[in-house]
This record gives C-alpha cells, sequence and structure tokens, in this order.
C-alpha cells in the first residue's frame, strides 16, 4: 500500500494572524483621553514605548511561558538546611525587569517622579499587566508599602530608597546590599480570613526595640519578597509589623513557607501560608492601631484591583476584537455580523467606562491633599473595586465566547484570562467586605456624600437616565443600610462612569453606555442587548488592535 499525503487537507484558511507586534495605546482612545485631562500628557511617550513593547510576540509568549510554568517551592537544600525559597521561570523574572524598569513598583514615591505621577504609573501597570496579570502583585504591594512603611520613618529611610529603584534584584540577600527590593503583605488567617481582628499571631518584645513573631498566615502572596508588613497581636494590641526575609546580620529571618497555594488562576504568582516561628520584626504605626496603619497599605492594593481589572477586560476586548475582525463566518465577516459586532461593541462600552473610572480614581491619588479629591476617593475607590472587579468575569466570559471554541482552548490565551478574571473582586477585601466598607466611611462622615454628589454635579440636567439614576443614589446615599450595601456601590461607580463618559468619551460612547446600563431595561441585561440604532461599527473599529 502507498501512503497518501494528507497536506491537501490541512491548508489553514479563515484563522486570523497572531496578534503580534500591536499597539495596545494606540488602539484605547480611553486611556489616551483619561492621560490628557488628568494632566498626564507628557508621559504618553514612554508609555507609549511600554505599549509596543506589551504588544510584541516576545513579551506576549512571556506572558504565556510565565503562567504555563508556575512557581516551585524549595524548602531545604540538598544538605537538608531550611532554605525557604521560591524559583520562577525565566519569563516572570523578565517580565519583572521590564516592569521596575519602568518604575511599575514605586516611582511616584521617588526622587522627581513628574506631573501626575499615580495616574501615569495606574496607566502603566494598566498596559502592562495585560501581557500578564500575575507578576502584577509584588509590583502593586511595593507600590502600596511605602504610605504604611512611612509611619516608622526609620525603617522607611532605610528600605524605602531600594522598594522606589528602578533596579530588579531577585537574591535574598539582606536588603542593604540590594540594588532594588520588594515588599508584601501578610494579613489573613485560617480562622478569619478578612476578619484580621481575630488573628492569633502573637508579637512578643524581644529587646532594641524588635519583637518575636510566632504564628500561621493563611495567604501571602509573593513570598519571595524582601520585606513584609503584617498584622499580629502585641502587648498593646492589634499592631502592625515589618519584617525582612533576611536579617541586618544576614542571617535568614524564621519565616517559614509552609506551602504553595494551587490557585485558579494567577498562576505565575506564588501565593504562600508561611509560619512565623519566633520571625523578628519592627512596629509600624502606633500599637493597638495595626489596621488603621496597613489599611493605606491596603486602599493602594484596591486601586491596583481596579486598574487591574480594567486591564484584564481591555485586554480580553484586544483578544475578542482581533478575532472578529479577521474571521468569517457564513459568508460575513464576524465584525460586520449585526449580532457579533453589538457584543463586541457593547464589550468596547464596558472597557471605556472601566477605564475612564479607574484612571479617574488614580488621579485623585494625585491629588489627595485636596480634601474633596480625598474624601471623594474614600467612596470612589471601594465603589469602583466593588463594581469593576466584579463585572469583569462576565465580560471576560463573553470575550472568550466570540472566539467560539477556539476561546475555550488554552492555546488562545483566553482561559487564561478567564481564570484571572474574579481575583480582584477577592482580594484586599470581596465583594461584601468592600460594599460594607463604603457604608462605613458613610457612616463615620456623613459628608463624604456630598462631595460625591458634588463630582456629580457636573452633569445635572444633561443626561436623563443619568439624573435619574443620580437620584436614586441621593435615596440611598440618605438611608444606607448594610443589606443594601451592594446596590450603594453600584449606583456610585455607575453615576461616576456615566459622569465621566458624558464628560470626556464622544457622544456615540456616553449615549450608548447611559441608554444601555441606566436607562428602563437595563438591569439584568446580557451582554450585547444594545439600543436600537447603536453605531456598533463605529465603537468596535475604534477600539480594534491594528498589527504588523
Amino acid at each position: 500500500m502507498t501512503a497518501t499525503s494528507t497536506a491537501h487537507t490541512h491548508e489553514v484558511t479563515n484563522q486570523p494572524p497572531p496578534l503580534d507586534g500591536f499597539d495596545p495605546l494606540a488602539c484605547d482612545p480611553a486611556l489616551g483621553d483619561a492621560m490628557a485631562r488628568h494632566g498626564g500628557s507628557s508621559a504618553l511617550p514612554a508609555l507609549g514605548e511600554l505599549a509596543r513593547l506589551a504588544g510584541s510576540a516576545a513579551a506576549r509568549e512571556h506572558g504565556r511561558l510565565a503562567d504555563t510554568n508556575p512557581p516551585a517551592l524549595r524548602t531545604h537544600d540538598r544538605y537538608g538546611h531550611r532554605i525557604d525559597e521560591v524559583d520562577f521561570h525565566p519569563s516572570w523574572h523578565w517580565l519583572m525587569s521590564r516592569a521596575i524598569e519602568h518604575g511599575l513598583n514605586a516611582a511616584p514615591w521617588g526622587h522627581d517622579p513628574g506631573p501626575a505621577p499615580h495616574l501615569v504609573r495606574a496607566a502603566g501597570f494598566y498596559l502592562w499587566s495585560q501581557v500578564e496579570a500575575g507578576h502584577g502583585c509584588p509590583l502593586s504591594m511595593t507600590y502600596a508599602s511605602i504610605p504604611a512603611l512611612r509611619r516608622a520613618p526609620e525603617l522607611a529611610a532605610v528600605w524605602e530608597p531600594g522598594l522606589c529603584s528602578r533596579a530588579y534584584d531577585p537574591a535574598l540577600r539582606e536588603p542593604s546590599t540590594k540594588g532594588g527590593l520588594l515588599a508584601g503583605m501578610s494579613m489573613t488567617e485560617k480562622q478569619g480570613g478578612s476578619d484580621v481582628r481575630t488573628n492569633t499571631t502573637s508579637a512578643t518584645p524581644a529587646g532594641d526595640g524588635s519583637y518575636a513573631l510566632t504564628g500561621h498566615k493563611w495567604f501571602t502572596s509573593a513570598p519571595s519578597s524582601d520585606v513584609f508588613l503584617t498584622l499580629a497581636q502585641a502587648p498593646g494590641g492589634l499592631t502592625c509589623f515589618a519584617l525582612p526575609r533576611v536579617l541586618p546580620d544576614g542571617s535568614r529571618n524564621a519565616i517559614r513557607l509552609q506551602r504553595l497555594k494551587d490557585k485558579l488562576g494567577n498562576r505565575a504568582n506564588a501565593s504562600a501560608e508561611i509560619e512565623y516561628d519566633g520571625a523578628l520584626r519592627w512596629p509600624v504605626g502606633d500599637a493597638g492601631r495595626g489596621v488603621a496603619t496597613i489599611i493605606e497599605m491596603v486602599s493602594m492594593t484596591r486601586l491596583d484591583c481596579v486598574v487591574g481589572s480594567a486591564s484584564t477586560i481591555r485586554a480580553a476586548l484586544s483578544e475578542a476584537a482581533h478575532h472578529v475582525a479577521h474571521r468569517h463566518a457564513f459568508g460575513t465577516r464576524l465584525a460586520d455580523a449585526p449580532a457579533m459586532a453589538a457584543v463586541v461593541a457593547d464589550l468596547a462600552i464596558e472597557s471605556e467606562a472601566a477605564t475612564a473610572l479607574s484612571m479617574r480614581l488614580a488621579a485623585a491619588v494625585d491629588g489627595a491633599a485636596d480634601d474633596r479629591e480625598r474624601a471623594l476617593l474614600r467612596l470612589a475607590l471601594p465603589a469602583g473595586k466593588y463594581f469593576v472587579c466584579k463585572r469583569t468575569p462576565a465580560v471576560v466570559a463573553e470575550a472568550l465566547e466570540c472566539l467560539g471554541g477556539n476561546g475555550f482552548v488554552e492555546e488562545s490565551g483566553m482561559p487564561r484570562l478567564y481564570r484571572e478574571a474574579p481575583l480582584n473582586s477577592i482580594w484586599e477585601g470581596s465583594g461584601n467586605v468592600t460594599a460594607l466598607d463604603l457604608l462605613r466611611a458613610l457612616s463615620r462622615d456623613p459628608s463624604l456624600a456630598d462631595v460625591l454628589l458634588g463630582e456629580l454635579e457636573a452633569t445635572a440636567g444633561a443626561h436623563a437616565a443619568l439624573d435619574a439614576t443620580v437620584s436614586r443614589l441621593r435615596s440611598e446615599l440618605a438611608d444606607p443600610a448594610p443589606e443594601r450595601a451592594r446596590r450603594l456601590a453600584e449606583l456610585v461607580a455607575l453615576t461616576l462612569q456615566g459622569s465621566q463618559l458624558l464628560r470626556h468619551a464622544p457622544h456615540s460612547v456616553a449615549e450608548t453606555f447611559l441608554a444601555s446600563r441606566l436607562g428602563g431595561d437595563g438591569t439584568g441585561r446580557t451582554l450585547g442587548a444594545l439600543p436600537r440604532g447603536t453605531d456598533t461599527a463605529a465603537l468596535v473599529d475604534r477600539v480594534t488592535p491594528r498589527t504588523g
């Protein structure tokens, strides 16, 4: 018998080209516009450089490799010595190095940060996280550690220069000998989770102002960081402490990595259970005020949760828009099929709203010296964290479906985005915790409601649907209740998104968002159920990546 060639059956047609060599900033007008209106225009050239790197074939491959080759824990060396080290794939180090070179760790806190530094850093974090989200965790915690660490000026003086450095130095050495440092946070315990006041880790005075900590931490991400902020029960009550992995004398601190968590997503990033066996550390902030101290770090990481979720939404949108621009079905390019165009257009609207809100929050951090900006952030941040992060899984699922069965296959990259999508809704306070935090802020300072409504006043009378929603928001603010905390958080986020788009986005974008999200039949609808007459082609073209 003669073998028959099957080469003619494997001609590849009607498949999109690889989404490589594109500029994620060029196809994201919402981000560019936000930079312009919030004072970050001067950073656009540098952000463009980072964006082009993020869209390169090399970066996208490193993102894939970091995810498919998760970190491994080595508790002991070959001779039996306890070492507690985590080995990462080279692609993880490649991603971390580029991120830190671009200041995504802590540039806003360093010398000469430039105009709108928190906005610029948020935009860079948003663009670069589209490559691979897991390595954003140590970047985010390093960024967030500085405000809390400054409660202990003597420690900040020692560690802050390394935390703000643009040098990536993953070696395990005494902090003062390294070119750059990373910070982590270790709060939750198995018996309490978010209820950190039930923590049982103890802190015993050890002399010279240090304390010895003993206890078990249930979830600590980036356990290979150089410095950690954590909570423990000290003689004066629950207190925040800082500890290095390597002590000033060069010996390793008594931090035992018990195991790495096998997580749904975020697989490139290590998350560990940690035992403190008399680990030495120093107090940060006042004794008994540990939650108040570390909440400054939590606030900054919550900002990155919003930015990171907006980034995931945008990454999923890019994949979907690219696919439908090149794929044909039933004799029609998918982007031209009315039903498909409606879905991708709706994904674009969701992305623009999430991006606009996340950058507005970052701008408020830049303006935090102003009482009104600081007050706005106190309500808008938990509301944005609740809503944008909560929307992300549904948005990514719809984007995945745009690719059909191809989207359900690992090679497409969509399953990685889908596994990542729920994460930011859980980290730094899950939905109920975040929504109730908004109520807590209102109960402590009812005047915050006036600041929020003042922000929305700029668009009063400009759109009936927004006015009606703001009216419902007023009613909820006047009578907040725990069982309606989610409703309040949703209204805060939606009205802020609608107001931002109405003020700054093209009319078609703002009108579509307001009519579909705030109109009479908006509640409970699926993505792609847009109002009659929506110019879906223009909305899709606005956000479609251009390759080559």
